[in-house]
């Protein structure tokens, strides 16, 4: 297990290397509307997929919902990211289930009435954050993962995704109707 675990912190830094050696490309497109960055991390049974997008690709804007329908539209997002099961299809024979899910964004939490005007100061490119664990029986069999993401998120049109193993790192860029991830292993 403990090995188990700094391997998986190993690949949380070979993404940093690898995300800072691009840093200087990404700091020009780094909020790109209809691009979602995603990074897919295979350690034995283990599959993680860290994922990053801009609201608007996601919702239609980037701010926190004003209205009573824009409030609905934010809580429907935050349901389909949290169906993991149906955002991440891995090979069948691999027989991964959803294990852990985790969706984290700023302009799509209440507000605090404490904060005051300015703790509620809104940013004018909100993001969504989220990541995902996956528990694999036949890790030997994951070979690919279809992305669900482009028939989530009409707004979405390209996933840049980087993917890190014991044996691996590549870049894939998906564009619609493209949606799986090959895990060369």
């Amino acid at each position: 297990m403990k090995k188990s675990m700094q391997l998986v912190k190993g690949l949380a830094v070979g993404f940093a290397v690898l995300h800072l050696s691009t840093s200087a490309q990404a700091t020009e497109a780094a909020h790109v509307h209809g691009l979602m960055h995603l990074d897919i991390a295979v350690d034995k049974e283990l599959m993680t997929l860290q994922l990053e997008s801009p609201l608007d690709s996601l919702l239609g804007f980037e701010r926190r919902p004003r209205t009573a329908a824009e409030r609905q539209a934010a809580d429907a997002v935050l349901k389909q990211m949290a169906d993991a099961a149906t955002l991440f299809k891995p090979d069948a024979a691999a027989q991964c289930v959803p294990t852990k899910v985790s969706i984290e964004s700023a302009a799509l939490q209440p507000a605090s009435p404490a904060a005051g005007k300015d703790g509620n100061k809104e940013s004018e490119h909100a993001d969504l954050d989220a990541s995902y664990e996956f528990k694999c029986a036949h890790p030997d069999k994951l070979t690919a993962v279809e992305i669900g993401l482009f028939d989530a998120f009409k707004r979405l049109q390209k996933i840049e995704v980087q993917v890190a193993g014991a044996k691996l790192q590549s870049k894939q860029t998906l564009q619609r109707p493209n949606k799986v991830v090959k895990l060369q292993r």
